[in-house]
């Protein structure tokens, strides 16, 4: 019995993984998609930048920061929802098992590798709009409306 319900509970682990390997590719990909829509909104202002001396490495380093901060903060966004969700979690398990003897929790490395994840993703996502950003020449970037 024990090690049927083992199987069954591996199984459906490695079904939420491949859910999550899934949703953060996508997440990646729209985090690429934003940032290539940030490049083409702000064609005038690389050219701007880059007349008046910015290199290619700077532009770059722009959008891989912005992306970064959003990373930062959405990772943050959701570690606290998390944290806050084990209250009621807690207080129903409290209520359904008549035992304080089991609580959820996150702990605070997971919490931080959460957010170093979040960050890596998102700048993973941003690399190729902002090298293509970084190409840009400033002259036909100035002409651009």
């Amino acid at each position: 019995m024990t090690s049927s319900l083992t199987t069954i509970v591996n199984v459906i682990s490695y079904v939420l993984i491949a859910f999550v390997a899934v949703s953060l590719i996508v997440s990646c990909i729209m985090i690429g998609i934003i940032t290539h829509i940030s490049v083409l909104e702000r064609t005038k202002e690389i050219g701007i930048l880059r007349a008046l001396g910015a290199s290619k490495r700077n532009i770059s380093e722009v959008f891989n920061a912005e992306t970064i901060l959003v990373g930062l903060f959405s990772g943050l966004i959701g570690v606290g929802i998390s944290v806050l969700l084990t209250f009621p979690i807690n207080a129903i398990l409290h209520r359904l098992l008549d035992s304080a003897d089991l609580t959820v929790s996150l702990p605070v490395p997971a919490a931080v590798t959460l957010v170093i994840i979040s960050m890596l993703i998102t700048l993973v996502g941003g690399l190729i709009p902002a090298r293509n950003a970084a190409k840009k020449d400033p002259v036909i970037a100035l002409r651009t409306e």
